[in-house]
């Protein structure tokens, strides 16, 4: 049986959620995404859960289901996010993996 992990505001949580759009003349882009992620964001501390993975089409209009990969991280704090953003790791995945494979990214941050 899977643990599920709850949190209450006041355990304080901060949510960043990535969206990715690959580029289509890769056509082992969102693969080489996931694999990137894994390797360069997943080690980098302070990250209380790790998400990331491709799409999943659904028959519901309201799904969207134009991008590719998305990532969810769970930050006990923004300060904790703030950290992550400017980590080495972060900052190589940006350079060698993001810029290489993708058009588009949204970013959805909240607590």
């Amino acid at each position: 049986m899977r643990q599920r992990l709850y949190f209450t505001q006041s355990q304080g949580m901060f949510s960043h959620v990535v969206i990715f759009w690959t580029d289509p003349a890769q056509p082992n882009a969102a693969a080489e995404l996931i694999a990137g992620a894994n390797q360069y964001l997943k080690p980098i501390p302070g990250v209380l859960q790790f998400h990331i993975g491709k799409m999943v089409g659904s028959h519901r209009p309201v799904v969207d289901q134009s991008y590719q990969v998305a990532l969810n991280l769970i930050f006990p704090t923004q300060k904790a996010q703030d950290d992550y953003q400017i980590h080495p790791l972060h900052v190589e995945f940006v350079e060698k993996v993001f810029k290489r494979l993708c058009k588009r990214v949204v970013v959805y941050d909240f607590e």
